[in-house]
């Protein structure tokens, strides 16, 4: 992404300030869209529709909607505020189906998720080693194989998952 500039897109706060501004009664509406099966794959999805007035949400005529999804763990804010963060990307979609992206459909915020996602992969087996309890080798574990590690790495990280549970019988 090296013609990538922050500044040629707006944020999700920018474009839900025009839309407040053009709709003084626009209403915006999240829903928890996740299922156990996403939980269990660390993963959030959440919903966004967009009212430009309390009439059409009462009459369920939404303007346009949004859908975003986030994986615990993955980028900054996803390490302690996935699910908050989902939100906004969702609401970010939907402003953008409604017309509110500027010249770029994508947020800023979007943009910059793909610039991280862009930078060297991560070193689970690494991570595996150092891992400080069963729980997080787990989580490790859980992330890798949604990133498509390959089988032998995976197997590591799974032999040294086996070696924490003989470790914690032995005590």
């Amino acid at each position: 992404m090296p013609n990538f500039n922050p500044a040629d897109y707006e944020t999700v706060a920018e474009r839900l300030k025009r839309f407040l501004k053009d709709h003084k009664d626009g209403r915006i509406i999240t829903s928890n869209e996740t299922t156990p099966e996403d939980r269990a794959a660390l993963t959030w999805v959440m919903s966004a529709a967009i009212f430009e007035n309390g009439e059409d949400l009462e009459r369920s005529l939404p303007k346009a909607t949004g859908f975003a999804f986030e994986i615990d763990g993955q980028g900054m804010a996803n390490k302690t505020s996935a699910l908050e963060n989902c939100e906004t990307s969702a609401i970010g979609r939907a402003l953008a189906n409604a017309g509110y992206g500027g010249d770029k459909r994508a947020s800023r915020e979007e943009m910059e998720k793909v610039a991280r996602d862009n930078q060297p992969t991560r070193d689970f087996l690494s991570e595996a080693k150092n891992a400080s309890s069963l729980e997080e080798l787990r989580q490790i574990y859980t992330q890798a194989r949604q990133a498509k590690l390959d089988q032998n790495t995976l197997k590591q990280i799974s032999e040294l998952a086996d070696l924490w549970k003989k470790q914690e019988g032995k005590s």
